[in-house]
């Protein structure tokens, strides 16, 4: 019977923390990793994902999908054997509020949201 291999895989944040290292079946899908990200994200970062589609994890500089396993989205050139993968969450920024009605107001007056450079 053949043994599932572990993959220790850590969560780089945006301010430069990490959430991890933990070990995952090389068989978890991306989704799984998304939820776990989720429950254990740092409770004193004030704008944290709300659900899935929310986070995107970057490995090797590539947007992961949600349904491929972590045995498919390693890249074997790029890693150490044996040694930690470090996947890059990216939380989508909520909308500001006061930025949409500053754009719908232009549109209202019949001006563009172009800008010149």
């Amino acid at each position: 019977m053949a043994v599932e291999e572990l993959v220790e895989v850590k969560f780089r944040l945006a301010d430069g923390s990490d959430i991890g290292p933990s070990k995952y079946s090389s068989s978890t899908t991306v989704g799984s990793l998304k939820e776990k990200i989720i429950e254990l994200w740092p409770k004193e970062n004030e704008n944290g994902p709300k659900s899935m589609n929310d986070l995107k994890l970057i490995n090797a500089g590539k947007i992961l999908e949600n349904n491929r396993t972590i045995g498919e989205s390693r890249l074997p050139l790029t890693e150490v054997p044996g040694g930690v993968m470090t996947m890059h969450v990216v939380v989508r920024p909520l909308p500001d509020k006061n930025s949409d009605k500053l754009q719908d107001n232009a549109m209202k007056k019949g001006g563009c949201l172009c800008s010149i450079m």
